[in-house]
């Protein structure tokens, strides 16, 4: 009679019949011995599952729950990978965020080239019709910066020599400029003050180079605008010689902005977000703009956008500015802050193009290779004409006109359009 013979895996991996050595069996079956030995990892399956049932079902319920597990664990190390990546991209997604008026962040370093473009002619008049640099770049990679920072200083030459405007940009070298000021003799920087642009930044920097501290983060807020902790000579607190010395061969720059925004951002801080280290300017400056130029006496509100262009936009403002004292230099004009046709700026920058304009004034002053301008959120610095339109609804025409007749010296001398879409 013929039998199958019955093969069993050996521990090598080959298939051996029982025959060949298999003299010990390792269970009893109904339909004979098992071939393999005892133990075996085969043992559970050498019978027909009829006959062990429950050795079988045991073995694959252990082998689901370790699977299970192992998927498991796999599971929550991702959950932890992905919360992980999202708490690392959040840090970048917040600046978008942040308050245009208020920015500042860790520090980058940025570096610029400024080489002349050949092509343009030395007493080219014209002006580009946008602001924002665009450089091209040469094959060896180097940028190539235009013009626009030379048209800038003959726009302001031009405007100064014009007659008609003579009354809108220009003023005397007083002690309210000079106090405007601050100077860095160690690297021969002055640097002119016009709040609402992003001036606490170019303080912090200056404050590095004076070697008060060390970094920009190490320097506290409350030290930035404390000018008996921050180590920043005033160029009014030297004398008459050493004066006109420092404005003769120092590197001088400014930074300016749309006149009717930063006129915005002025009334928002001042008035609105209201610091409560500055509370003199609701409970003081407020409420004489109020008195003087609300229109509704029975309206109870503070003071309105609408009371702070009257003020500004008044020809008689000047009286009312005497007694508010040096707290008008957020919204007084570039002209009154800087003098820019008595005083010969090296740079003139632009709050709309400081990404390019930053990096490109610490080049020029000599020093981009020991401090950088700090990180500037991703269209923090552009021209938001929504919100000026948000702001001047509801003002009359009238009055609007007043305050670009005061302003329109700041508008021409630096560039800007007039805001026709206003006035008209």
């Amino acid at each position: 009679m013929f039998v199958s013979p019955v093969y069993r895996f050996s521990r090598f991996g080959n298939i051996s019949s029982a025959s060949q050595g298999c003299k010990q069996p390792a269970c009893n079956c109904p339909d004979g011995p098992c071939p393999l030995r005892r133990p075996s990892p085969w043992q559970d399956f050498c019978c027909p599952p009829a006959s062990r049932p429950w050795r079988v079902l045991g073995r694959i319920s252990e082998w689901l729950t370790f699977d299970n597990m192992h998927h498991q664990w796999l599971l929550l190390a991702a959950c932890f990978w992905v919360i992980f990546m999202f708490m690392v991209a959040s840090k970048f997604i917040t600046l978008t965020f942040k308050d245009p008026d208020a920015y500042g962040a860790k520090q980058e370093f940025l570096f610029l080239t400024a080489v002349p473009d050949s092509g343009k002619l030395r007493g080219e008049k014209q002006l580009p019709e946008e602001l924002k640099p665009t450089g091209k770049m040469l094959s060896d990679g180097q940028i190539v910066q235009p013009l626009v920072y030379m048209e800038r200083l003959e726009l302001i030459r031009n405007v100064c020599r014009d007659e008609a405007l003579k009354n809108l940009s220009h003023t005397a070298v007083s002690k309210f400029v000079l106090d405007r000021i601050f100077v860095c003799d160690k690297h021969k920087i002055l640097f002119c003050q016009t709040p609402k642009v992003g001036n606490t930044q170019w303080k912090k920097v200056l404050i590095v180079l004076n070697g008060a501290f060390p970094s920009i983060e190490d320097i506290p807020e409350n030290v930035v605008h404390d000018h008996e902790k921050n180590g920043l000579p005033r160029l009014s607190s030297f004398s008459e010689a050493e004066i006109q010395k420092r404005l003769k061969t120092y590197f001088k720059f400014f930074i300016v902005r749309d006149p009717f925004e930063r006129l915005i951002s002025a009334f928002k801080d001042k008035f609105v977000h209201n610091p409560r280290f500055e509370p003199w300017y609701r409970h003081e400056i407020a409420p004489g703009i109020i008195r003087k130029y609300r229109r509704n006496r029975t309206e109870t509100r503070g003071i309105q956008f609408e009371d702070f262009v009257r003020y500004l936009g008044d020809p008689n403002h000047r009286w009312l500015d005497l007694q508010f004292g040096d707290h008008i230099i957020h919204w007084v004009t570039y002209v009154e802050l800087c003098a820019p046709c008595e005083i010969a700026y090296s740079v003139i920058g632009h709050h709309e193009t400081l990404e390019d304009d930053a990096p490109y004034i610490l080049k020029e002053a000599g020093i981009d290779h020991l401090v950088s301008y700090p990180t500037i959120p991703p269209g923090i610095t552009v021209y938001n004409k929504t919100k000026v339109e948000h702001y001047f609804l509801g003002i009359s025409k009238r009055d609007i006109r007043r305050l670009y007749a005061r302003f329109e010296g700041d508008f021409k001398l630096f560039g800007y359009q007039k805001p026709d879409f206003l006035l008209n």
